[in-house]
């Protein structure tokens, strides 16, 4: 997998493109067999209920909205908790991504762009963690 070529680097420009391109396609492949696993389980045990009342706007319960609650309903087998976890799992895959970018430039030396992805990957972290809730 690493391997030195004529100019002593690692890995070549196109090595690590297409490391992050097969990353980002097999995050949103996961990321939708999850969720499809998830609404057919749903679909199964609620597809002949009732179509609910949408006058007014109920948001998700608290279980569905931190990582523990989700995983908790996935290991319970919860449908909306697996459609859930497969939402999760598509918004990981870009930051993923950026954290391939951020070993990509650190690999090839770019001290500018290290420093970019670092800040584009504080400012992801700091709003996915800092609690605000609307």
């Amino acid at each position: 997998m690493f391997k030195k070529d004529i100019s002593g680097k690692i890995l070549g420009d196109r090595d690590l493109q297409k490391i992050i391109g097969t990353l980002l396609r097999f995050g949103v492949v996961t990321a939708s067999i999850i969720a499809l696993i998830g609404g057919i389980i749903y679909l199964s045990v609620h597809g002949m209920e009732m179509r609910p009342v949408y006058s007014s706007f109920h948001g998700e319960p608290s279980a569905y909205t931190s990582f523990a609650g989700i995983m908790d309903k996935v290991f319970s087998l919860d449908a909306r908790g697996i459609m859930q976890l497969g939402a999760v799992v598509l918004i990981m895959t870009p930051i993923l991504r950026v954290v391939c970018s951020l070993f990509s430039f650190a690999i090839e030396g770019d001290r500018l762009y290290v420093v970019i992805t670092i800040v584009v990957l504080s400012v992801i972290l700091f709003s996915m963690f800092s609690g605000v809730k609307l």
